[in-house]
């Protein structure tokens, strides 16, 4: 079964990446329990080659929830097949400090239940642009 569920590849990885954030940065609940509705308990997910497994997600998300930044994904183009999906959008992030606008090349792998098992970023901060969320 795919984890896509027939969705447009765009939609389901702006939809994904959209609610996390979100429940991340408009909730009190606990960081491991919304970490744990999108990723697998053996989640990988390498930043910039920056590996991080559950436990150092989950730490990635305190300083995001301490700023409370608004985030957009624009997705550009998004392809899936099977249970692994790759997308290249922009991401524009905006908070007390200051505004950035991100290119994002994203590559992952997804469960059934729609949950990021494994996912490769790549970022490149685009020099002397803002967010416009």
């Amino acid at each position: 079964m795919e984890p896509f569920h027939g969705a447009d590849p765009k939609k389901f990885i702006a939809d994904f990446h959209t609610a996390f954030h979100e429940e991340l940065v408009n909730s009190d609940e606990d960081a491991g329990a919304i970490v744990d509705r999108y990723h697998t308990p053996d989640i990988v997910q390498i930043a910039d080659g920056h590996p991080m497994d559950r436990d150092k997600l989950i730490a990635h998300t305190r300083p995001v929830r301490k700023n409370r930044p608004t985030a957009r994904w624009e997705v550009h183009e998004a392809v899936a097949g099977g249970d692994r999906i790759a997308a290249r959008s922009t991401l524009y992030v905006t908070n007390r400090k200051r505004d950035l606008t991100m290119e994002v090349y994203f590559f992952g792998e997804f469960t059934p239940d729609g949950r990021m098992r494994r996912g490769h970023t790549l970022t490149r901060t685009l020099p002397g642009e803002t967010a416009t969320a």
